[in-house]
């Protein structure tokens, strides 16, 4: 890994630089190529003024020279030389002058000073074809000019180099023509000298102007100069500033300094890798040595505990006789570790550890599978040892514990799975010893169960009840039922509570003690719930003056979202708020006093009734009375199943209704079933009643009928 690390510093730091010196690279040419562009235009620039200047003086000379006069005398040909011998050293500045006529024949000029001879002249017989007369005018290029009265050119034809320039006289602001002549050219050229190149240099702060014969390789740093015949033999050339070298030049150092500073730091930081390779080494030896340990009970791990079940498996297809698998979960924990603290329970877990190594024999295995579960493989196991096993585990860990001076009694749960009776897999023996575990903790805790097969069976049905519960609430195929709350006297239908059903298409009508229970466990409570109250809300609209009861669930209740979902779904339906009554029991109170508190208050703010529900089967009934703000308690059914006029269950009744009368709560009796419990209540001062004996929970079209009657209970109360 260090190595590996190294190489992968190394290439990003070499990367870098790369990059760097790309970039420096890129910086650098294209400063090069601006700065050359820039001066292969002035160079240009200083030529087509050149140009300019010398067409400009031509035609100056050939308006103020006496050409005309001289056209117009009887020997134009002599009087054409003596009007070149008057200009004299006004054309000094050019190697060549010359008259020519429309055919190319020169009719006077001068040449280097003296007259140039007309009879068979040829002093510009190489550059023939860009005088009048000759082949054609010159191919346009960056250093030529063509104005219709005058263009010019910078020609070669191999030897020389020149400047030649011709000036259409006919065409000139003030014409100068012959009868006899025909149109004439004023034709004059000027060599490209090595000295007329230096003062050009000079002028526009060029370096090494010159001319070649061969093609540069820098196309920006050269102007090529055609022959005649439109060829390129000669170009014109010269030595670019390149201030991205002098740039480069410059910051050189910084540059070096820059790569020594990132080679320092990465020297620095492999040095540091090198030694964090070595703690890393020692680290892993030291995991490696407490890997298959757990660090708080010094027992296996599950890693560990995984390995030697597989071990004690392939053993056990080799003929080794019958193993068993153990799941231990602390039943208690959790309120040790809460009460007491961290520490408290870390010493817990390193006695349960201790109290676990002492009930197995010489062989066995006890692992610390994760928070407060623990394993054990049983080795040589039979059914009755396994269960000896189990009691001992049992015994061990009921008998209190001895805590940072404080006595604690946890006990714990054991699930037990056989191989090869149950399986002969790690995962499905593990799997099957948890399903055991699981029914261990279903039917009461702080016992051991072994795996039998209708416990697969079991959570296959529940599993079966959650998919097509979630079905169910997703696609509306629930139903409600309404039991009627009535009037003390019988006689009127004052509320309703809604009673959710579930028509199965398979299993028939699934009452709720069969699915709330799974809802709650798979977290299904919540859509359920909230299905209840908007289907409640819908159907009940149409009862004016009833009051809706629905029963709310401690999960639901506990849900941040509650308030608020309620609120919704009561605007979302369009219910009377005040026509609603949320049922709590105590359960909904225990966990968080202070939250349940502030969600009631908000609750009741919006005019939404509350109930207790199953009032006197909990712990602190009249402390709820007294703290929370219910409008209404509910007497449990229990207290009415068996109550005698004069029986004790009577007597609690009767309290009970006084105390809630005391308290100006409406009391309600559920469990109603007989004409005499019903005289009974009523004699005690109750409110509402509610049971059988008015009538099971309906579908909502009876409510609808029983509404529709007047006194529809008559009938059953004078039977």
């Amino acid at each position: 890994m260090f190595a590996s690390t190294v190489a992968t510093l190394g290439c990003a730091f070499l990367l870098l630089l790369a990059v760097g010196a790309a970039v420096v690279i890129a910086i650098t040419r294209e400063a090069n190529r601006l700065e050359a562009q820039r001066q292969r235009e002035r160079i240009e620039a200083a030529f087509n003024n050149q140009i300019r200047a010398s067409e400009l003086r031509l035609e100056r000379l050939a308006i103020a020279g006496a050409f005309q006069e001289t056209l117009r005398g009887p020997e134009p040909h002599t009087g054409l030389q003596n009007a070149f011998s008057r200009l004299g050293g006004q054309l000094a500045d050019f190697d060549g002058a010359y008259i020519a006529s429309a055919s190319g024949t020169v009719l006077a000029g001068v040449e280097a000073g003296e007259p140039a001879g007309q009879a068979g002249y040829d002093g510009l017989r190489h550059f023939s074809g860009f005088i009048p007369g000759g082949n054609s005018r010159p191919v346009a290029g960056s250093l030529s000019s063509d104005r219709g009265s005058a263009w010019s050119t910078i020609a070669s034809n191999g030897s020389d180099t020149i400047l030649l320039m011709v000036i259409d006289l006919s065409r000139i602001a003030t014409p100068v023509h012959s009868p006899s002549l025909g149109r004439l050219s004023f034709v004059a050229y000027r060599r490209l000298s090595g000295t007329m190149l230096a003062e050009l240099a000079d002028g526009y702060r060029v370096a090494g102007m010159r001319l070649v014969d061969r093609q540069p390789s820098d196309a920006l740093s050269s102007l090529p100069i055609p022959s005649p015949d439109a060829s390129v033999s000669t170009w014109l050339t010269w030595t670019p500033d390149r201030p991205g070298d002098v740039m480069l030049e410059r910051f050189l150092w910084a540059l070096i300094s820059v790569g020594v500073l990132f080679s320092g730091i990465i020297v620095f930081v492999v040095q540091r890798l090198r030694a964090a390779a070595v703690q890393i080494t020692l680290r892993e030896q030291e995991i490696q040595r407490l890997a298959g340990q757990d660090e708080l009970s010094l027992l296996p791990n599950r890693r560990s505990f995984d390995l030697t079940f597989d071990q004690a498996l392939a053993r056990l297809d080799r003929g080794a006789s019958a193993l068993a698998v153990f799941l231990i979960d602390l039943d208690r924990f959790k309120a040790v570790n809460d009460t007491y603290g961290h520490t408290a329970g870390d010493e817990l877990i390193r006695q349960v550890a201790n109290r676990l190594l002492g009930t197995v024999r010489a062989g066995d295995t006890v692992a610390r599978l994760g928070g407060d579960e623990f394993g054990v493989i049983q080795a040589h196991a039979s059914p009755t040892g396994s269960a000896a096993l189990g009691e001992r585990i049992l015994a061990a860990l009921t008998a209190p514990f001895t805590v940072m001076g404080v006595e604690v009694t946890i006990g714990c749960s054991v699930g037990i799975a056989l191989a090869p009776r149950d399986g002969a897999k790690r995962e499905t023996l593990l799997k099957l010893a948890d399903t055991a575990l699981y029914e261990a903790k279903n039917s009461g805790r702080n016992r051991w169960s072994f795996f039998e097969p209708q416990m697969n069976r079991a959570l296959q049905v529940k599993r079966m009840v959650e998919d097509d519960l979630r079905n169910a609430i997703e696609q509306d195929k629930l139903t409600l039922h309404y039991q009627p709350q009535v009037s003390i006297d019988g006689s009127t239908i004052i509320g309703v509570e809604a009673l959710v059903r579930w028509p199965h298409p398979e299993h028939g009508m699934i009452p709720p003690s069969e699915f709330i229970a799974i809802a709650e466990e798979r977290g299904l409570i919540v859509p359920l719930s909230e299905w209840v109250l908007r289907r409640a809300c819908q159907e009940a609209r149409r009862w004016k003056g009833v009051r809706l009861a629905v029963n709310v669930s401690p999960i639901q209740f506990r849900h941040k979202d509650f308030v608020a979902n309620v609120i919704r779904i009561i605007g979302e339906t369009d219910f009377d708020p005040g026509q609603l009554e949320l049922e709590l029991t105590e359960g909904v109170l225990i966990e968080d006093a202070d939250a349940a508190e502030t969600a009631m208050m908000d609750i009741r703010a919006h005019g939404v009734g509350l109930a207790l529900d199953d009032f006197g089967t909990g712990y602190s009934s009249l402390i709820y009375l007294r703290r929370f703000a219910f409008d209404k308690i509910k007497i449990d059914r229990s207290f009415l199943e068996y109550m005698e006029e004069t029986g004790e269950s009577a007597i609690l009744v009767h309290s009970m209704a006084h105390l809630g009368r005391a308290l100006g709560l409406r009391v309600c009796a559920e469990g109603v079933e007989t004409a005499e419990q019903h005289r009974f209540l009523q004699a005690i001062g109750c409110h509402e009643l509610q049971g059988f004996l008015f009538s099971r929970a309906v579908p909502a079209e009876e409510i609808d009928r029983l509404l529709a009657v007047n006194n529809p209970f008559a009938e059953v109360l004078a039977a």
